[in-house]
């Protein structure tokens, strides 16, 4: 039986870039961090979370911008917090990039998108007292 979520990947053309980021902005850990025959296989986490984002390492696309504004579609990554409100002014301080002036309440909660480096979206949410233990 399957019983986690071991990994997700995130695609970046610079590693270290994305690993500042991702620790120093958004305030997630370095978990692994080891060069191997195919590559550095760098993950990070949320303190507290066994899930682990994989940096893997990818070469821009010919005319690809690292700085891609955001869409309407969902990054393919949700981080959750329990104070969205706080953690936004913290993000924005840090000079993280979003996809809207401010967090955005919803039916289900409080929302609003990160834009990392490479123009990957990144999901932020606040469950409302409706989302609480619907999983």
């Amino acid at each position: 039986m399957l019983t986690n979520v071991m990994y997700v990947t995130l695609k970046v053309t610079d590693q270290d870039r994305a690993l500042s980021f991702y620790t120093e902005r958004l305030g997630l850990e370095k978990r692994i961090d080891h060069p191997g025959p195919d590559g550095r296989f760098l993950t990070v986490g949320v303190p507290g979370s066994p899930l682990e984002i994989i940096l893997w390492p990818h070469a821009a696309a010919a005319g690809q911008r690292a700085d891609v504004q955001p869409d309407s579609v969902p990054g393919p990554i949700f981080l959750e917090s329990d104070d969205l409100w706080a953690d936004f002014k913290v993000f924005r301080e840090r000079g993280v990039g979003f996809d809207a002036p401010e967090p955005v309440e919803y039916p289900f909660g409080i929302r609003i998108e990160v834009v990392d480096p490479d123009g990957n979206r990144i999901a932020l949410r606040e469950r409302g007292r409706a989302g609480r233990g619907n999983g």
